[in-house]
């Protein structure tokens, strides 16, 4: 009988496909939450991730608007419906429990745009602080008419 051996560099090819396969799986590097922005919502594909390391991948869905993400840390007794806000309905983003943690600024409709940052554990809101003035004179938050959404960090 007739023993055929298989070349090695066949071998290594299947050794190292798996190990390629890793950073795709998350793995030690972090969760990714994709965030969709739109008029006028913050969507989320997870409401809440481990500690560590996250990815933040933003689309910018409009239809009209530029939108940011902002990752906003919330201590004490405050929660996402009683954030400190400005008179134009904008998020004060010094106001008091509260701490920006980092953002994605503008970006316009039809893009993408991502971020990576560090998280302890704790409550946070995903929000878009854009205000703009309309053409009749109007102001338009972002906040205040509905983009933002609670996120926990376990």
């Amino acid at each position: 009988m007739h023993r055929r051996s298989i070349p090695l560099r066949h071998l290594l090819v299947v050794a190292a496909v798996p190990l390629l396969m890793l950073p795709a799986c998350g793995g030690d590097g972090g969760a990714t939450v994709d965030i969709t922005l739109r008029e006028f919502s913050v969507g989320a594909s997870s409401a809440s991730v481990e500690s560590g390391e996250v990815t933040f991948d933003a689309t910018n869905e409009g239809p009209d608007d530029v939108h940011e993400l902002v990752v906003v840390r919330i201590t004490g007794d405050a929660d996402i419906t009683s954030l400190p806000t400005g008179e134009n309905g904008e998020v004060d983003e010094a106001g008091a429990g509260i701490e920006v943690v980092d953002e994605i600024e503008e970006f316009p409709v039809g893009e993408s745009a991502s971020m990576t940052v560090e998280l302890e554990a704790g409550s946070y809101a995903l929000i878009c602080n854009v205000v703009q003035e309309e053409p009749d004179g109007t102001i338009e938050a972002h906040f205040a008419e509905g983009m933002r959404t609670p996120f926990t960090v376990t």
